[in-house]
């Protein structure tokens, strides 16, 4: 791999060494003082494009997640950042280990670097250190939103309510969970037990033999960490059994690319996913996506990797289009042109003629109202009223007996939500939570819609045309371009859709009656009967 480093205002491609498949930091510094032609024995500090320091136990874990860039300091450097480190001045206070191997724990000339394996192993199988503990279980609570809130309960109370004391349990085993797998050692439970009666003292039981068994307790196996985890494990299992049990071909499925555009491979490629980064030529970045389809398709088909792909890609965030052109990749002009043109004519008066037949509600009367822009005072614009009716031709079906059904219009709160103008986004997304992907529309009222965006790992992608029926064909798009299923709740909705708009899959994907059974009716309406369906 290449990554770009930056010395004193001048950049420089590094290569970085792989040792058993582990990314060496200390053979990357070497890289970097010959780069710039440095001496090796230079005190050398690493911080990334966002100016977060960079230490060697986060090193290839970074790497592998997203691609970065760096800043190389030395002590010589105009900038204070090197000698205004909490780690200290030095590297050799700011790397993991100091020399240990032949030389003076003093010395500054000698620097062995310790390998992120040789790290991990050490935090396993060696006995939890109060003051480590103490330092993981207060960066990750600062990692997660609204963990700061947590320390500042505690240092204004010296204590910490039941609902605090939750969250932060919470945050912590999700923090261990993305750290150490779903099913983390007995070592590092105890590590964040220890950690959190260090963090916070008065939480420590002083008639227990180590003071935090209620959060953790190695030998019973109980604790509240203990209880979150087998709630995390249980749901993940579900998750899992869910994933394998859903129809094959839907937005999972791995295809092979629609067109001809020649894709880059290996360090091209990373030079490419660079570059689009800084550029302000759209042209440029439509060009690079392009070219690194087949990387972002690796990416978004692979579970250990696909929440990183609005990391690697971030010009989906700034670029409207670009689910659009992913999609046009995979099936080509003929399938992504579909719905703009069969939408307007031929489905949607079909969709108000049949719910005008629904059992009388106040919801459907109030789309309907909305779909036919009968009422300058309607519920939704326009567009976005007629396919929230299509869910009421196509509601959420029971899955089972411990699973309740619930109805077309809470389902329709998870296709689309509504932000009024002035409104903080980031707060809403964070209010929100991790969903699957949905429309948001942002106006003054929701008949009156000034943005679109499609929402995705709390994060807002702009819709390339800011109408309701070319935002939702976006929405729909994305669950392609991202390889993510669709929410359970709207599965029939979004195979009618898949199969009978976009016609893809038709005859292999399946299909409850029910989609069947709307599709035959819109096939013999009286709509235009002859119309090429």
């Amino acid at each position: 791999m290449l990554v770009p480093v930056e010395y004193k205002g001048v950049s420089k491609w590094v290569r970085v060494p792989k040792v058993e498949e582990v990314f060496n930091f200390s053979e990357f510094l070497q890289g970097v003082l010959a780069k710039f032609n440095l001496s090796g024995f230079t005190a050398l500090m690493l911080k990334d494009s966002a100016g977060v320091e960079v230490d060697s136990d986060i090193f290839d874990e970074l790497l592998k997640s997203s691609q970065v860039s760096f800043k190389a300091f030395t002590e010589d450097c105009n900038d204070n950042s090197f000698g205004d480190s909490s780690e200290g001045s030095s590297l050799t206070d700011w790397s993991p280990s100091r020399a240990s191997h032949g030389s003076s724990p003093s010395s500054d000339s000698t620097i062995i670097l310790e390998s992120t394996k040789a790290r991990r192993k050490r935090l396993i199988e060696g006995p939890p250190d109060s003051s480590s503990a103490r330092d993981i279980v207060n960066a990750a609570l600062h990692s997660k939103p609204d963990g700061d809130q947590i320390i500042k309960e505690y240092e204004k109370t010296k204590s910490l309510s039941d609902g605090t004391r939750r969250r932060m349990i919470n945050m912590l085993v999700a923090d261990m969970v993305e750290s150490h797998g779903r099913i983390p050692p007995v070592n590092i439970r105890s590590t964040y037990a220890l950690g959190i009666t260090t963090l916070f003292p008065n939480l420590k039981d002083p008639d227990s033999k180590n003071g935090y068994e209620h959060f953790y307790d190695h030998q019973s196996g109980s604790g509240y960490l203990a209880w979150r985890l087998k709630t995390v494990q249980r749901n993940s299992a579900q998750e899992i059994k869910k994933s394998r049990s859903s129809f094959q071909d839907g937005p999972k499925t791995h295809r092979s690319m629609h067109s001809p555009v020649r894709q880059l491979s290996g360090d091209e490629c990373n030079e490419a996913i660079s570059v689009m980064r800084h550029s302000s030529d759209t042209t440029l970045v439509q060009d690079k996506m392009r070219a690194t389809f087949q990387k972002r398709q690796k990416v978004v088909q692979d579970p250990a990797t696909a929440s990183t792909v609005l990391d690697l890609f971030p010009r989906f965030l700034d670029t409207p289009g670009l689910i659009d052109q992913d999609f046009n990749m995979l099936f080509g002009d003929e399938v992504t042109g579909k719905f703009l043109a069969k939408w307007p004519t031929f489905f949607k008066p079909r969709i108000i003629a049949e719910c005008k037949n629904l059992p009388q509600s106040v919801h459907v009367d109030d789309l309907l109202l909305s779909a036919q822009q009968e009422s300058d005072d309607g519920v939704w614009d326009c567009e976005v009223a007629a396919i929230c009716l299509l869910l009421h031709l196509l509601p959420p079906t029971s899955k089972g007996k411990k699973s309740a059904k619930i109805s077309a219009t809470d389902a329709a709160v998870r296709l689309v939500k509504f932000l009024k103008v002035g409104r903080s986004m980031e707060t809403f997304l964070k209010e929100t939570g991790p969903a699957q992907p949905f429309l948001l529309c942002v106006g003054e009222r929701k008949n009156s819609i000034q943005n679109f965006y499609i929402i995705l790992d709390q994060k807002a992608i702009p819709s390339k045309t800011q109408t309701g029926v070319a935002a939702f064909d976006e929405l729909f798009k994305a669950h392609f371009a991202f390889a993510v299923s669709y929410d359970e709740a709207l599965c029939n909705f979004y195979t009618f859709i898949q199969t009978t708009v976009y016609g893809i899959d038709v005859g292999s994907v399946k299909e409850s009656p029910r989609v069947k059974e709307i599709r035959a009716r819109f096939l013999h309406s009286s709509f235009g009967r002859g119309t090429n369906f």
